[in-house]
């Protein structure tokens, strides 16, 4: 059974109100469980050690939407971010102390790719390296590469950029929509605010 991710993105009235302003569904985020582990620590691979946004809670102040529809039986890990907070990611910050255990980079002739790590890859770095075991590539000797099917493949230090493109997809089309409502409202007067079920 898999997880689904609901939210919506609120502004903060002049009287100090939180209120409904867009509906996370309208932007159709897909069922993205890197991404998600990236944002909001909810699923993915476990490679990454510090998303973006998780754990935080419902907030202060949630208007009626939010508690309409994000409390309840099957609603879990909430949380939110403000336009000011999404505005000052570093997209290029490393997410984890060390190179992923289930993604590599692949390196291609119009450049590199991030891939998952497959056991024909693991066995490529047994046979690479030496012995019997199926080795990660936080395993392999510091600035190792390992080859299959004829093509180089690197240890990778995820990011959100890798992850969670700010520039692509849905999560581009949310930032855009909190962009444009910060400059009406505020930087501080704009959040999004998920829950998952």
């Amino acid at each position: 059974m898999g997880t689904d991710i609901d939210g919506v993105i609120e502004s903060r009235s002049p009287d100090g109100h939180w209120r409904f302003t867009a509906d996370l569904l309208d932007f159709d985020p897909p069922r993205d469980y890197v991404a998600w582990e990236c944002l909001f620590g909810v699923r993915g691979a476990g490679d990454v050690e510090r998303p973006l946004f998780a754990a935080r809670g419902l907030p202060d102040g949630i208007s009626d939407a939010v508690r309409e529809a994000g409390i309840g039986e099957y609603q879990h890990d909430h949380t939110y971010a403000t336009w000011t907070e999404v505005a000052a990611v570093d997209w290029d910050a490393p997410l984890a102390h060390g190179p992923a255990w289930n993604w590599a980079v692949r390196s291609l002739p119009d450049g590199d790719e991030l891939v998952r790590v497959t056991p024909g890859l693991r066995s490529a770095a047994a046979d690479t390296f030496g012995g019997n075991l199926l080795l990660a590539p936080p395993e392999w000797p510091p600035g190792a590469e390992v080859r299959l099917d004829d093509v180089a493949h690197r240890p990778v230090i995820l990011t959100a950029r890798m992850l969670a493109p700010p520039d692509e997809g849905c999560w581009a089309q949310v930032w855009s929509a909190m962009r444009d409502l910060a400059a009406r409202y505020g930087d501080e007067h704009v959040r999004l605010v998920v829950w998952f079920g």
